[in-house]
């Protein structure tokens, strides 16, 4: 009977927790909103491109007159150079002031020689942009109205948690104001699109459009901004990446004061600390940041930081994973002397560090060393309109990383993220192994070469025409 009690004890506990983890879930988004719609704009811009048309060849049997024919039409007459034509560009947007201040994505408003904003009701107004961040890719701009705006409060994402409600507002593919939920799927995600990854991962639907458009608590609050979806197919398949609003905030009032960024510069490059080289390095776990190399004109190589050195804490706070640095120095106030705590040898030291200002640094031609902090970066290489790179991973073949739209593999439909697991039958163990193959076939006079590629969980052959030179 003793035990009996018990388990129904658990089970009526575990009852409860799962109802009032339910009862939180929201029955309804409406007046959510209806208070966040009209502080949600879209943005269209308009920009002069230059366009060139290439004649695309038809294909024709070998030898045949006509092929030389159209070749020769090929060179005498294309490709043309058009005169420039203008582009346009759908993204969205949200106002965080009365007077009309608006935040988005850099790349909504890139090169833009036009912005115009449409606010909820329709209306039509100018902005011009304040400032820009390409790091982080978010963009300021300034609606040109007298009349007081309707706009949003950010709220703090680092009180947001995995499994909560979320609302995302935007213009998908141009169809006018759309409103979506879901919940925070993880946090801190890094997606290599710079140097601060620490993006909100939702599964709200985000779509082409949804950029720059805000992410909301169930308080109304902007959380993140929309920057950004994985997608095989170009729409949503339910991971949606949003910048954080602690990221966002103090850039977004940089740019508002000072029309610009001012961030700290350490002037180091680093890798992540793997099992193995934490093993070799003596310590218990895989923690801080290995300095791959130091920038002779940095802040860092003042204060005595060489290449080898593991960077375990900055201005005492630990380092947990390589992407935690540059944000700490980042975020470092210019000319604050700092102290980190570094590992050499057997030793432990702690270097005194003045961080300098990173966009001063720019201008001046004093960092010769990639921001990024990417050390893995893989090297790519362009094969017969295939852009290639070694797989990391532990499957063979090599990715396909980019394909020339005018090229005989785009024809064939090859797609960027295939995997191309042979070149005429033999192993492509490696980038290098795919280009000595295909240069064989060249040397050889052939007119294609037998890739077999892989997609998904489906494997096929594509026969690639080669390039004569």
């Amino acid at each position: 009977m003793r035990l009996s009690s018990l388990f129904y004890a658990i089970i009526f506990t575990l009852t409860l927790k799962i109802s009032a983890a339910m009862a939180s879930a929201p029955e309804s988004f409406a007046d959510l909103a209806e208070a966040a719609l009209p502080a949600v704009v879209n943005i269209s811009t308009t920009q002069l491109v230059d366009v060139k048309q290439q004649l695309v060849l038809p294909e024709f049997p070998e030898g045949s007159p006509m092929e030389e024919f159209f070749k020769e039409f090929q060179r005498r007459g294309m490709p043309l150079d058009k005169a420039p034509q203008k582009a346009t560009s759908l993204g969205s947007g949200f106002i965080i002031s009365e007077d009309g201040l608006m935040v988005t994505n850099n790349h909504v408003i890139e090169k833009a020689e036009e912005i115009t904003i449409t606010l909820h009701d329709n209306t039509q107004l100018e902005a011009t942009v304040l400032g820009h961040d390409p790091k982080t890719d978010l963009a300021l701009l300034k609606i040109k109205t007298n009349k007081k705006l309707p706009f949003v409060k950010w709220g703090d994402s680092t009180k947001a948690r995995v499994g909560d409600w979320v609302m995302a507002v935007g213009n998908p593919f141009g169809l006018g104001s759309t409103v979506t939920a879901g919940i925070i799927s993880a946090r801190a995600r890094n997606i290599n699109a710079g140097p601060y990854d620490e993006f909100i991962q939702t599964d709200a639907a985000i779509n082409r459009g949804n950029s720059g458009g805000p992410l909301f608590n169930s308080e109304g609050e902007v959380i993140g901004i929309n920057t950004a979806i994985f997608s095989p197919t170009g729409g949503s398949v339910g991971i949606g990446f949003a910048v954080p609003s602690d990221l966002a905030q103090p850039i977004i009032k940089q740019i508002q004061e000072f029309g610009s960024t001012k961030r700290g510069w350490l002037g180091v490059r680093f890798q992540p600390v793997t099992p193995e080289i934490a093993e070799s390095l003596g310590i218990d776990t895989a923690r801080g940041a290995l300095v791959a190399e130091v920038d002779p004109k940095g802040p860092a190589k003042a204060a005595g930081i060489q290449a080898g050195d593991l960077i375990l804490s900055y201005d005492g706070k630990e380092i947990g994973e390589k992407y935690a640095l540059p944000r700490l120095v980042a975020d470092t106030k210019i000319g604050r002397t700092v102290p980190v705590v570094i590992k050499r040898n057997d030793a432990r030291k702690t270097l005194n560090v003045t961080i300098a200002n990173l966009e001063e640094a720019e201008k001046s031609g004093k960092i010769t060393l990639s921001q990024n902090n990417k050390p893995d970066e893989v090297q790519t290489e362009t094969i017969e309109g295939l852009k290639l790179k070694d797989n990391l991973s532990d499957e063979k073949g090599v990715v396909v990383v980019d394909v020339d739209p005018a090229s005989d593999a785009a024809i064939k439909g090859i797609k960027a993220g295939d995997i191309i697991l042979e070149v005429n039958q033999n192993p492509a163990d490696s980038l290098n192994a795919v280009k000595e193959n295909i240069q064989q076939a060249v040397e050889q006079e052939k007119r294609s070469v037998l890739l077999r590629i892989q997609r998904g969980q489906e494997r096929t052959f594509v026969a690639l025409k080669l390039t004569k030179k």
